[in-house]
């Protein structure tokens, strides 16, 4: 594969094209200030504005939200796996049908495996603009989002219409439902009742992998940090590992599926058969499957990188396993 070729596979961090207008709640004052990014697949956008970078199929998602302090993004829940890493920021997660069951505080570095079925948003609370990058389940991350019925009902207030396809309309600009499309229906206190209220002792211990613990455990070889049998033990059709100076051993190998690497300190040297790329936290690289190479730090000081392969296991549900 040529490094023109390759290239086309690297998102650069740089070059991350922002949607504003991705969700219903878009136009909602302490939401309406988020950018939302498409880096691999289609994502769950609500907008037809929405940038997708590489669109190969992965048998996951890869996205990210870019928020300023004090913005949040609101209450929803998805079918499959959705995984966050701090990139940048101080961020705080919280769940619950009124988002006030339990929450968590994430530095840089960290990631969480929020357990699908339950309402979930998250807020930067740091004092500049920050990062989290996100793995969704499954080429078509579940089917999209499902909103808390007060996101919906607040949109609307602010002339953002979700429709029963999926899409959004802005009130605002002069758009209604087309013929034939209603409304997104609420869910109904039946369908609420399937949402758990996990407190935060529920959710914590099994779900959240924190940086200073994955570069601790890192020796000679990567941590397997979500996996069947890994720091956070899932099955979500993917496997994310946590590779650093120490345990990139440099050896050429290759993947039957196509996988990605995302840097999150220090530079990364990416060789492969046909030739190199260097990557920068933040830049996401899409390897295709069955191509031979290799990934190690290139220059000196702290270097972690998180590696995402997806696996024979289907998307969906959180798996329980003993």
């Amino acid at each position: 594969m040529t490094p023109a070729e390759m290239e086309s596979r690297i998102v650069r961090y740089g070059d991350l094209r922002p949607c504003k207008t991705a969700f219903i709640d878009a136009h909602t004052p302490g939401s309406d200030t988020k950018e939302n990014f498409t880096i691999i697949g289609g994502g769950v956008s609500e907008s037809a504005d929405q940038h997708v970078h590489i669109g190969i199929p992965h048998g996951f998602n890869i996205g990210a939200a870019g928020q300023p302090p004090k913005c949040r993004n609101s209450l929803h829940s998805h079918r499959t796996a959705e995984v966050f890493f701090v990139l940048s920021g101080r961020w705080r997660f919280f769940w619950g049908r009124y988002g006030d069951a339990g929450e968590v505080v994430l530095e840089e570095g960290d990631i969480i495996n929020i357990p699908t079925g339950i309402f979930r948003g998250f807020e930067n609370i740091g004092t500049d603009y920050g990062m989290i990058m996100a793995v969704l389940g499954g080429d078509d991350a579940g089917g999209g989002v499902i909103w808390a019925p007060q996101v919906i009902e607040d949109a609307a207030d602010h002339g953002l219409i979700l429709g029963d396809n999926g899409k959004l309309y802005d009130t605002k600009k002069g758009q209604a439902l087309p013929a034939g499309v209603a409304p997104m229906p609420l869910l109904n206190d039946v369908e609420l009742a399937a949402y758990p209220e996990l407190d935060a002792v529920d959710v914590i211990p099994g779900y959240i992998a924190r940086y200073n613990d994955m570069m601790g455990m890192a020796g000679k070889k990567p941590v397997v940090v979500i996996g069947e049998d890994g720091m956070l033990r899932d099955k979500p059709g993917f496997e994310v590992n946590f590779v650093t100076r120490g345990s990139a051993s440099g050896n050429m190998h290759s993947h039957d599926v196509p996988s990605v690497l995302m840097p999150m300190r220090g530079h990364w040297r990416v060789t492969w058969d046909g030739g190199a790329a260097t990557l920068a936290p933040g830049d996401t690289m899409s390897v295709p499957g069955d191509l031979m190479h290799n990934a190690v730090p290139s220059m000196t000081g702290e270097a972690s990188l998180f590696h995402v392969v997806a696996t024979a296991d289907a998307a969906g549900s959180t798996w329980k396993g003993s």
